[in-house]
């Protein structure tokens, strides 16, 4: 006979898949917005425009934190154990998306609202800039990646 925690089992998978998808692909089109606003107001911007994207910008990043956790958190709910093959792989881009975040984006995002606030778009402004362009397009790329290998994994197991 078949116990209410077995009979849920594959509800709370299907819940933690969806979950999984949805924090993914928040976290990934955040990314890209951040990414494509900054740089389509550099090119055309004034400098309020550009301080009132930095401020969206650090305000958005309060919903990317945990989108970027929920994912992590569901994917080790889901796949328990060590990870070999695309799941190892697609584990080592969302630590490497990840210490990108915490050690080049959060904090870039933090300074360069300021200094935009403070209309300081000196060099270091824009060496500043270029980083996060550069660290940005690479965890898009990483996210980007994983949703892939997650597409072709989720087909394998259907067929």
């Amino acid at each position: 006979m078949n116990t209410q925690a077995q009979m849920t089992k594959p509800a709370n998978r299907q819940t933690l898949a969806w979950v999984h998808r949805l924090a993914g692909g928040l976290a990934f089109l955040l990314i890209v917005t951040f990414f494509t606003t900054s740089v389509v107001v550099d090119l055309i911007g004034d400098s309020v425009h550009i301080a009132a994207v930095k401020q969206a910008i650090l305000y958005g990043v309060g919903g990317l934190i945990p989108a970027m956790m929920a994912t992590g958190i569901s994917a080790a709910k889901l796949y328990p154990g060590k990870a070999k093959g695309a799941l190892a792989t697609k584990q080592l881009r969302m630590k490497l998306a990840a210490a990108n975040g915490a050690l080049i984006l959060l904090p870039a995002a933090v300074v360069l609202a300021q200094w935009s606030a403070a209309g300081q778009f000196d060099v270091w402004y824009w060496r500043l800039q270029g980083l996060e362009l550069i660290a940005g397009a690479a965890n898009a790329t990483l996210l980007g990646l994983n949703i892939r290998d997650g597409v072709r994994m989720a087909k394998k197991k259907r067929v």
